[in-house]
């Protein structure tokens, strides 16, 4: 079993910046998992933020490019989200997902992005 677990949200201006950390623990190699983050609005399907895979290449949803990065300490079994330049429409839950061949998911945690 895998357990993902997510930190770092929390309430932030616009134009404000937050790192979300998630760990995983349990079964797995990490390092040759593939890593994302997805986030679902209120109201909105789950949508996918940024990935990484177990070779390091990224990928990240046009709406964030330039803004945000996703890394991954393959030694510390975690992988990271750094947001800047923050917008009300980041707001969301932001959820951890580790793949291969299964996929597992993280409880989320949550950004807002107001004034």
């Amino acid at each position: 079993q895998v357990q993902l677990v997510e930190s770092g949200g929390g309430l932030v201006q616009p134009g404000g910046s937050l790192r979300l950390s998630c760990a995983a623990s349990g079964s797995i190699s990490f390092s040759i998992y593939a890593m994302g983050w997805y986030r679902q609005a209120p109201g909105k399907q789950r949508e996918l933020v940024a990935t990484i895979t177990s070779g390091g290449t990224t990928n990240y949803a046009n709406s964030v490019k330039g803004r945000f990065t996703i890394s991954r300490d393959n030694a510390k079994n975690t992988v990271y989200l750094q947001m800047n330049s923050l917008k009300p429409e980041d707001t969301a839950v932001y959820y951890c997902n580790a793949r291969h061949f299964n996929a597992y998911w993280g409880q989320g945690t949550q950004v807002t992005v107001s004034a």
